[in-house]
């Protein structure tokens, strides 16, 4: 559900292996060489950059059921949701990714051991209930009209992954997808609440979402970007609350160029690091030229190599400290 079907043998065939050993050397080395190279603009542009731990992923464990090995965590965004001094482990839904949030542990520890909240969300505990086989076997049977496939899991227990939400000063805003259904998204609302926080449900012309940084971006007070292959159903109400919402520019990357996760869409996986500055991909002159036009300062930097692991700027980073005040940017009543 979450995947092309183009790539299902890739992963049949490579399940638990590390990525290293099975993509082509040449093109992980290129991967490894930009994610250090984005490391280091972040650090020039005055971001402290701190890594997770290494974790065995090839090694299974069995639980709750069943039996899986890990996938990776080169994508903390994932997983850790801010929420000003609050860290949030999100459920994380893939059976694969259930004991990621173990590569960057210490690192939370330490920042609760520092003053900042913890809180674990609740981990989902019986995946027979929580996954719909029926949707699984129309994807099996080769379903051609997507809008038909559905949502693989249910509503039994809550899950999400932090991914799916993105924050605007007291509001949040998430969608319901392959890995986050609404009790999910309900279980985040009743926690935030106490806390002056709004969650709110977004919905898109998307019948296999995953993930909104490759949908809906919230650039800076007023501005989002929308996917205009997917566009947003509450497009007017934002557009009533005085923000414009403009359509991004269709992605330049090569169709050839090996995407084993995630879509050429990855074009809109930006990093924000204030209102004025952004990072985005090297080759995407066009989105670059579109971040100008509205005042914002885009910054190259190739990561195309390590986009086709399935993750952008925003996924292969978690902002954990930003400068400011607690707003209200957007009037959603």
């Amino acid at each position: 559900a979450c995947s092309a079907r183009s790539n299902w043998e890739f992963f049949q065939k490579n399940g638990g292996r590390y990525w290293a050993d099975v993509i082509p050397r040449e093109h992980w080395d290129l991967l490894v060489k930009q994610v250090e190279e984005y490391a280091r603009i972040l650090e020039q542009e005055g971001v402290k950059v701190v890594r997770p731990q290494a974790v065995d992923h090839a090694s299974a464990y069995k639980l709750l059921g069943f039996e899986s090995q890990g996938f990776y965590a080169s994508m903390p965004r994932d997983f850790l949701m801010v929420v000003g001094d609050e860290l949030i482990e999100a459920s994380m839904t893939w059976r694969s990714r259930y004991f990621e949030y173990v590569a960057c542990r210490p690192l939370i520890l330490d920042y609760w051991r520092r003053g900042a909240k913890w809180t674990v969300a609740p981990k989902p505990t019986d995946f027979e209930k929580l996954i719909d086989e029926s949707v699984s076997q129309r994807l099996d049977a080769g379903t051609s009209d997507k809008s038909q496939i559905g949502t693989v899991i249910t509503e039994s227990e809550p899950c999400f992954d932090a991914a799916d939400f993105i924050r605007a000063g007291t509001d949040i805003f998430g969608q319901r997808s392959q890995v986050t259904n609404l009790t999910g998204i309900e279980w985040l609302r009743r926690h935030l609440a106490p806390r002056g926080i709004r969650v709110h449900q977004l919905t898109f012309e998307d019948p296999r979402p995953m993930h909104i940084d490759a949908t809906f971006v919230l650039v800076k007070p007023g501005i989002a970007v929308q996917n205009p292959e997917r566009p947003c159903h509450q497009t007017n109400k934002f557009k009533a609350a005085g923000w414009d919402v403009i359509d991004a520019p269709m992605p330049l990357m090569n169709k050839d160029h090996p995407m084993w996760l995630g879509s050429n869409w990855l074009s809109m996986n930006v990093l924000m690091l204030d209102p004025n500055r952004v990072l985005v991909e090297a080759e995407e002159t066009t989105i670059q030229k579109m971040y100008e036009d509205i005042g914002v300062k885009p910054i190259p930097v190739k990561m195309r190599h390590a986009n086709s692991i399935g993750g952008g700027f925003h996924c292969w980073s978690s902002d954990i400290r930003r400068k400011g005040t607690l707003q209200k940017y957007i009037d959603w009543d």
